[in-house]
């Protein structure tokens, strides 16, 4: 009999950053390594990821990394981990693994740990078998996992919907799915993003009507804003334009090359002639597809809408459509963006909310739910709010609160002989913020201190004492950035300028210098000041040094 841990490491009470940690009898198998976007408050941030110190600490126990399919909130924080642990083996299907390969290699990261995987072909770990079984979502190859245990499956579904209409590389093997099911599931980690919608998600994943009404009534160049890896709507917008005669012009090497070998591998069935070059970019009747960048959603657009694009610049002829969903907390940024496109006197169109991703509403998830028949059913993947919507669908196929499990990032559910036992047990978590290219280089304070200088900006007071004399040699002066006008607010300047010095002569007598009673002074006093007479607090920077003459 078993002894099972299942805990996140990331992706419970969140969007994005997915990690989840499957310990069986001491086999450690990770199932998803994503990252999650950062939103407007984090002031220069470009993504974060799980902490992974739990994976350094027990690198030795893990099988691998088991990816269900190429996109940043599944896969985004392989690279960041795989630059620390380099020996851990990553499993995904050849195009979930193509993805991964330019991540990696574009920063120059060692790929020879990348192990293809096909659906329904079983993977002998020993005590533990894991038989991937090929699910429906936007990208080719997604995957869900079982993991046969003694004590029966464990199931992760990854993000998948019930499409009746998709064939190929996309389509779901429900009967797999029921096999499983009739075998007996311990327990099945199901994901909750949409599970407060109601009915099915299909037909409203579809964008094909909008796609086609648009390339009927824009007869001009039209730019096409989309997430690189939505394949499955870029497979729409290809369908609809071979019924025209325009030509498409992929923006961005990366996105050409993904597109290409989509196409190569007949994941996406477009004729390649089709495809034109940068020097037809500026066709009157052409697609131009954009992609956004992992770290920064709308960053090429918004380059491209400023002016800063050498190949593409959006007139008032164009039509711009924004054909992917805003992240959670992107919204601010996706309206500025929107704005500017208008500025600019382009049509613009937005897919509207109603036009839903490819992920499981609640009859979907009520019916992977009938397929599988867990004894144990995990929400997972979604805000707090998603995973108790979850918990009430499963509630209305008959489940109870015993049977439903409900954990934060950490908290660790344990199964010992097949029976859920409680467990005050807790892995450490927290966010790591990237910034660059060095893993967990900033923290909270360092944003705290971004939005401090964002809302408020920075006072520097700078002076130059005798280091024999110890008298004012020069100084103090006062430089500002972000806080006023110095041109405007000449006698707001001279008066700190006089209470810094008042401060320093203060502190100073004929022996030495109380370099941090005069810092401390000044940040007390100039910080009544300023605040009085502006209602800021801007950030005090005190430079205060010592010369021989």
């Amino acid at each position: 009999m078993s002894k099972i841990k299942i805990f996140g490491l990331g992706g419970l009470n969140e969007n994005g950053k997915n990690m989840y940690i499957v310990d069986v009898n001491d086999d450690i198998f990770v199932l998803d390594a994503g990252l999650k976007y950062a939103d407007d408050k984090m002031l220069g941030v470009d993504y974060i990821i799980p902490n992974f110190d739990f994976l350094k600490n027990n690198k030795d126990r893990i099988k691998g990394i088991f990816i269900t399919h190429g996109h940043d909130g599944q896969m985004g924080a392989i690279p960041d981990i795989l630059s620390e642990i380099p020996e851990l083996n990553v499993y995904g299907t050849q195009f979930t693994l193509d993805i991964l390969k330019q991540e990696l290699a574009e920063n120059n990261i060692n790929s020879n740990n990348l192990h293809v995987i096909e659906p329904h072909k079983n993977i002998d770990f020993g005590s533990v078998n894991i038989f991937p079984i090929s699910v429906t979502h936007s990208v080719p190859g997604s995957l869900c996992y079982v993991l046969d245990t003694e004590d029966g499956a464990i199931v992760y579904t990854g993000n998948y919907v019930f499409d009746q209409t998709v064939s190929g590389p996309y389509s779901m093997d429900i009967g797999k799915l029921a096999y499983i099911g009739k075998k007996g599931v311990l327990c099945l980690m199901n994901e909750s993003l949409y599970a407060d919608k109601k009915g099915y998600t299909a037909p409203n994943n579809r964008i094909t009507s909008i796609v086609s009404k648009t390339l009927d009534q824009h007869p001009g160049r039209i730019v096409f804003n989309i997430s690189q890896t939505q394949f499955y709507r870029i497979q729409e917008l290809l369908d609809e334009v071979m019924k025209t005669k325009r030509k498409v012009v992929v923006l961005g090497k990366r996105l050409e090359n993904m597109i290409n070998s989509a196409i190569d591998m007949k994941y996406i069935k477009f004729n390649k002639n089709r495809i034109g070059t940068i020097k037809n970019i500026n066709d009157k009747d052409v697609i131009v597809i954009v992609s956004d960048e992992r770290e920064r959603p709308f960053s090429n657009i918004s380059r491209i809408i400023k002016g800063y694009d050498k190949f593409l610049t959006i007139t008032e002829k164009d039509t711009v459509v924004f054909a992917s969903p805003v992240y959670e907390g992107m919204e601010k940024s996706a309206a500025r963006t929107y704005d500017a496109v208008a500025k600019l006197g382009a049509d613009l169109i937005i897919v509207p909310n109603s036009c839903l991703s490819n992920h499981a509403s609640s009859e979907d998830l009520m019916m992977m739910l009938n397929l599988m028949k867990p004894k144990y059913y995990f929400p997972v993947i979604g805000e707090y709010r998603h995973q108790i919507a979850n918990a009430n669908n499963a509630k209305l196929v008959g489940y109870n609160d015993n049977n439903i499990i409900l954990k934060l990032n950490g908290m660790v559910t344990l199964f010992k002989d097949g029976k859920l036992v409680e467990t005050d047990e807790k892995i450490p978590v927290e966010d790591v913020l990237i910034d660059g290219k060095i893993v967990g280089d900033i923290g909270q304070l360092v944003i705290k201190d971004r939005e401090l200088l964002s809302d408020n900006g920075i006072v520097i007071v700078s002076a130059t004492i005798d280091k024999r004399t110890k008298k004012v040699l020069a100084g103090p002066e006062i430089f500002t950035r972000g806080f006023v006008y110095a041109k405007e607010n000449g006698d707001l300047l001279k008066e700190a300028s006089r209470i810094s010095l008042e401060v320093i002569n203060e502190n100073i007598n004929n022996k030495f210098v109380e370099f941090n009673k005069i810092k401390m002074g000044i940040r007390e006093k100039l910080g009544k000041y300023l605040y009085k007479e502006t209602e800021c607090k801007p950030m005090i920077l005190i430079i205060i040094q010592e010369i021989e003459i």
